[in-house]
């Protein structure tokens, strides 16, 4: 566990965005809650890899979990730093000259809204239009 200085901050926060998953999953996530079946269709990755890359980005401060039941749902939060804010928004903004960002975000939105689901999500709650109610971290 880093110590609560800026500079580990800071660290945490680039450590949690230099992996190409965590940078997919924040894309997909945008300013929505959404439940992990819903990434894990989009990214065509297990389950387990997914989770684990959410799990590495809830403890970095980036993303907030939420259990439904048996589902699990991640938004983004907001943070008080402003430099760690635009780092992330940064980032963010990047995403959309990203063609494979691009990408994913059209397989979940075919995977959200297609009449016939596989499966796995034909139960699964639908992501969130608008986020729950955000709480903000300090940096």
């Amino acid at each position: 566990m880093p110590v609560n200085t800026q500079s580990a901050d800071y660290v945490a926060l680039f450590a949690a965005l230099a992996d190409r998953t965590r940078l997919r999953l924040l894309n997909l996530l945008g300013s929505r809650e959404v439940c992990v079946c819903y990434l894990v269709e989009a990214l065509g990755q297990s389950q387990a890899k997914i989770s684990r890359h959410l799990a590495y980005l809830r403890r970095s401060g980036v993303v907030a979990a939420r259990r439904e039941g048996k589902w699990m749902h991640y938004r983004v939060l907001a943070v008080d730093d402003k430099a760690a804010r635009a780092i992330l928004a940064a980032a963010r903004q990047s995403f959309a000259l990203d063609p494979e960002m691009l990408a994913d975000l059209s397989r979940m939105t075919t995977a959200c809204c297609a009449p016939e689901e596989s499966g796995s999500l034909r139960t699964a709650p639908r992501p969130a239009s608008s986020p729950s109610p955000v709480r903000r971290v300090s940096r």
